[in-house]
């Protein structure tokens, strides 16, 4: 894979380039709002650009993007360290078991996960960030630990198995360092899995056969592929109208970018987003979404975690099957997507992982990383020992 410089941050690009010939979208793919229809004579605004506007903050709250902003990047939890004796009580501890009651752990509710499981096969989805790695502030360090690896390596052999993150894929890759999984980057807009059997996406207008890096056959599914000039466009943009904010940090994760604001303080957040506001006037057929400390830009298309797992569902063979239950890991608003298909077709498990009390489509819920990782863990011992699958 080519490594290619773009502003101040490595691009990505796939060993072969592709074109929409190659990789049209399919009809149920929708490229662009009908907000956007004015601009259907080609991918870019024919608006002159314009330069951010500082100041105007009025746009971003009247939008809500500050509320969006600050719910979905809750504070760190402290530990109380303010008591010789006796804890005071915590009303954050007092929450989040109040919500423990409608969103269980998936530890302590394992027997009952696992009596659902019985004849029946896991398929395993993980997202990265959060999941199978903490949460840092340089997205760049964000390693994943060998042990997590081990569990994540293990539960493979046991699993049919699938990273689906934000992140680019050859990024989350490099991080996991895992063969035999299928790994979906930019929330799904990036898929690749090792060619089976069972697979019935061969057919699949957006759908090609390449090989990986150690040269086995994999399907490549891109639905936004005809969005990566404009992405690499805005990905510049957007490094040089923050570059004079403290701490801020943009990302180039192939079909999205990222703007981080972990390390900008947060006086500044509203300058961060009105900036990013004025840049997306000119590209109708971008949208932004909230993660945690970080506002993603990505195609307006109807794709998403969710669409990924009924994807990668397909190309393993384990669609439309009474005897397949899903679990999905995630921690992040975009894992929603993936929690909500789960749960509306009665297919298996979202699992948030979460310290504090969220509104979700999941099931059941882990604390943290560790927690992620025993359950794993779980899995994995009771297929040796008790698996029906």
């Amino acid at each position: 894979m080519d490594l290619k410089k773009n502003g101040s941050s490595p691009v990505l690009t796939d060993p072969a380039p592709l074109n929409s010939s190659r990789l049209g979208l399919p009809s149920n793919i929708k490229p662009y709002s009908s907000a956007a229809q004015a601009y259907s004579s080609g991918l870019y605004s024919t608006k002159p650009r314009r330069k951010a506007i500082l100041g105007k903050l009025d746009d971003v709250r009247a939008n809500g993007w500050l509320d969006a902003m600050k719910s979905s990047s809750p504070p760190r939890r402290q530990p109380n360290k303010d008591y010789i004796s006796e804890p005071a009580i915590d009303e954050n501890d007092m929450a989040y078991h109040k919500w423990l009651m409608s969103y269980p752990s998936a530890l302590t509710s394992f027997e009952q996960i696992i009596s659902s499981a019985k004849c029946k096969k896991i398929a395993l989805f993980l997202d990265y960030d959060g999941t199978l790695s903490p949460i840092v502030d340089n997205p760049d360090l964000a390693i994943m630990s060998n042990a997590m690896r081990s569990a994540v390596k293990h539960a493979s052999e046991c699993f049919p198995t699938a990273i689906i993150s934000g992140r680019s894929r050859e990024k989350v890759y490099k991080f996991v360092k895992l063969t035999g999984l299928c790994y979906s980057g930019s929330h799904g807009m990036d898929i690749m899995c090792p060619v089976t059997k069972f697979d019935s996406t061969g057919g699949h207008p957006n759908c090609i056969m390449t090989t990986d890096e150690q040269g086995k056959e994999v399907h490549l599914f891109q639905p936004a592929s005809e969005f990566l000039p404009m992405i690499n466009e805005i990905f510049s943009s957007l490094v040089d109208i923050t570059k004079d904010i403290v701490g801020a940090r943009v990302e180039s994760n192939k079909f999205c970018v990222s703007v981080h604001y972990r390390l900008v303080n947060k006086e500044v957040w509203p300058e961060v987003a009105q900036r990013v506001v004025n840049l997306l006037e000119d590209y109708p057929r971008l949208r932004v979404t909230h993660g945690r400390k970080v506002l993603e830009i990505r195609p307006v298309i109807d794709w998403n975690k969710g669409k990924a797992v009924e994807f990668l569902l397909e190309s393993l063979g384990l669609s439309n099957r009474e005897d397949v239950l899903s679990i999905y890991v995630g921690d992040d608003r975009t894992d929603e997507d993936a929690f909500e298909v789960l749960r509306e077709s009665n297919r298996g498990y979202g699992i948030l992982v979460s310290s504090i009390p969220k509104e979700t489509n999941a099931f059941y819920s882990l604390r943290d990383t560790s927690e992620v990782m025993k359950f794993l863990k779980s899995l994995v011992r009771w297929k040796k020992l008790d698996g029906d699958a």
